[in-house]
């Protein structure tokens, strides 16, 4: 059984084998003989990597004869390393604009702290989980709760020092106006973060410190936090670089688009062979 319905994982496979025969062009066969063992077919591995994404299983778990671990490891450092899984995100996010449009006037921003057991360089002591190992990610996402970018780091990092780096990632779409708001919960109500905001013409939306209860627009980031974690590997992550971090979390960015590409689509467009049910299946 699929890890992912297959009106998401089709077009997602589809898209990313594009990418990577454009950046990576395949590896030919040369040896005189032809005795060697052959090239694990790239859609193979990135449906393993899917399973190891969903069911955040170790590799040696979801390793077939199709397949190995050692397979899955190397393919996806050298798939990281050319910046495949971000070009898939930023398509993706691309699409969603070209069909529905990016709400990039109001932009939320929240920390969101996971299990990271096996340490590594985005690790740290968790300040929710008696000191073990934990992971941050600075989650960004539009108004109505696209994932934008996703910048990770240790637990203990607090979320105001990863709002620069957070920004960052916008500059990757395109030019934001000047009339975008920010919206920032209590935990960025520092003279710093609107300092940064005011040196990009940004204007700020941040929860005062010290008040329980106040209504705003974040609420949209924290259902983006909610279905990032539906991923396995990200709510207990057991990966030790960073470079494998980021891309599972491009990944993982990019379902979630393409699954809240296919929602609103399907209210708003008719095609041949649309279903008549909006269910993923």
């Amino acid at each position: 059984m699929p890890a992912l319905p297959a009106c998401i994982l089709n077009p997602l496979r589809t898209q990313f084998l594009d990418l990577l025969h454009t950046a990576l062009p395949p590896v030919p066969d040369t040896h005189p003989l032809g005795c060697h063992r052959p090239r694990i077919p790239d859609d193979v591995v990135f449906d393993h990597l899917i399973s190891a994404l969903v069911l955040g299983v170790g590799y040696e778990k979801i390793a077939t004869d199709a397949c190995s671990a050692t397979t899955m490891r190397r393919r996806r450092d050298e798939w990281a390393r050319a910046g495949i899984m971000a070009q898939l995100h930023t398509s993706v996010l691309t699409a969603y604009e070209r069909l529905i449009g990016l709400e990039l006037g109001h932009v939320c921003i929240d920390g969101c702290i996971t299990k990271a057991p096996c340490g590594g360089q985005c690790a740290g002591r968790s300040p929710v989980d008696r000191g073990k190992g934990g992971m941050k990610r600075s989650q960004v996402t539009d108004g109505t709760g696209v994932p934008l970018a996703a910048v990770p780091a240790p637990a203990n990092v607090p979320d105001h020092k990863l709002l620069a780096a957070s920004l960052d990632n916008l500059k990757d779409l395109a030019p934001l106006g000047g009339d975008v708001t920010v919206h920032l919960d209590a935990g960025y109500d520092y003279a710093p973060c609107r300092q940064e905001l005011d040196a990009r013409g940004l204007a700020a939306s941040i929860s005062k410190r010290g008040t329980p209860i106040q209504v705003g627009r974040r609420w949209v980031v924290e259902a983006a936090n909610s279905w990032m974690n539906d991923f396995a590997k990200l709510r207990r992550c057991t990966e030790r670089t960073e470079l494998a971090v980021q891309a599972y979390l491009d990944l993982a960015m990019a379902i979630v688009t393409l699954r809240a590409l296919w929602r609103r689509a399907h209210k708003q467009y008719r095609w041949e062979g649309r279903p008549r049910s909006a269910r993923l299946r």
